[in-house]
């Protein structure tokens, strides 16, 4: 006889742990936005000084722009000091820089923000207010600094190379099978590879698996990274997009076949219109990883900027009335941007194999089938 279990009135382990779950996700989301509130709290205007008409309008585009763009320190926040004047808190990075043959290295602190110079022997840099570094006597610098982006990125890759090696050691220590970490990475692995990679790419899977595994994870932990109050903004650059279109775009292109490339240089059409066709299909080749580029970049931007031009209405409207309202839509879209954050990773990494899979079309030896 088939066990049964007895119905009684105690809610069952599994929704009890979903509820405390979803109770953790709530409360680590208003934390969240408390954060993000307090991030543009502090670059909220000062209040005007005797004999001043009004207070300087907040300026919502600047301080969105601030946070979106990539710098050349970590800010966490701002605070006013003894002067009354508010100055940021930021964590320094390392400034790189190589300028007539000479490499010199210090601490972006030393800018102060932009305010002063730094001098180094001959050699004298100063930063604007975009965050470009030039050499005060005219010379050419190369700048290899570490920024706001390389370093998320940095912690990104440090935080892969840790989930998936203790996953790995996990398995040996357990003759096998999952267990820790690995019992979350290895369903996430398998769907990479049943449902994503076979079917689009076919037998000759495996040989693109490490491609497809790299691009989808790094993806995805950066996005993730990016909604943390303070992130970088790291997907959301289209140098970083450009760079990993670029790879998929290099696969495909030396995986490609004879029978594709055949379509591309001799497309199945009358040869009056090859003319037309062959730049069209060249066209077609490079176009694939632009709209992988444009795609990462445009969804994961517009998700961070609308996250905090909600909260910018609280500043605008200078009306506490606001808040609820704001920090109400501003919870809605970051439970949404956490599924964006899963869901470009999937899709880059889904179009490449797709992209992949065409390159490695054979030819059809059983048309009638």
């Amino acid at each position: 006889m088939p066990f049964a279990p007895k119905t009684n009135s105690f809610v069952p382990s599994s929704q009890l742990m979903g509820s405390v779950f979803v109770f953790r996700i709530s409360i680590v989301f208003c934390a969240f936005l408390f954060l993000y509130g307090s991030v543009l709290a502090s670059e909220r205007p000062k209040e005007p000084e005797a004999g001043q008409i009004e207070a300087e309008e907040f300026d919502a585009i600047g301080t969105i722009l601030h946070h979106v763009l990539d710098n050349h320190d970590w800010h966490l926040f701002d605070k006013k000091g003894a002067d009354g004047q508010i100055h940021p808190v930021s964590i320094p990075l390392p400034i790189i820089l190589l300028s007539e043959g000479q490499l010199d290295v210090f601490m972006s602190n030393a800018f102060e923000h932009g305010h002063a110079l730094v001098q180094r022997g001959s050699r004298s840099y100063q930063m604007d207010e975009h965050g470009h570094i030039t050499d005060t006597n005219g010379h050419s610098v190369l700048d290899f600094s570490i920024t706001k982006n390389v370093a998320s990125m940095l912690l990104a890759v440090v935080l892969l190379l840790i989930i998936f090696t203790r996953g790995a050691k996990s398995y040996d220590a357990s003759n096998g099978r999952p267990h820790g970490i690995a019992k979350v990475v290895e369903p996430l692995v398998l769907f990479v590879r049943d449902d994503i990679a076979i079917p689009n790419i076919g037998l000759q899977y495996k040989k693109y698996m490490p491609y497809l595994l790299t691009a989808f994870f790094f993806i995805w932990i950066n996005n993730l990274l990016g909604l943390i109050p303070t992130g970088a903004n790291f997907t959301g650059n289209i140098s970083v997009t450009a760079t990993l279109a670029f790879f998929t775009l290099l696969i495909t292109n030396f995986s490609g076949t004879k029978t594709y490339w055949g379509h591309v240089f001799t497309p199945h059409v009358p040869l009056w219109l090859y003319p037309i066709m062959i730049p069209v299909e060249m066209v077609g080749v490079v176009a694939k990883p632009i709209a992988l580029m444009i795609r990462l970049f445009a969804n994961i931007t517009a998700g961070h900027i609308i996250i905090l031009s909600l909260i910018s209405l609280i500043f605008v409207f200078k009306s506490l009335a606001m808040a609820p309202v704001s920090l109400g839509f501003v919870l809605f879209i970051s439970c949404i941007e956490l599924l964006v954050a899963a869901l470009q990773a999937y899709v880059f990494t889904l179009l490449s194999a797709l992209f992949i899979g065409l390159a490695l079309e054979q030819p059809e030896t059983n048309a009638h089938h």
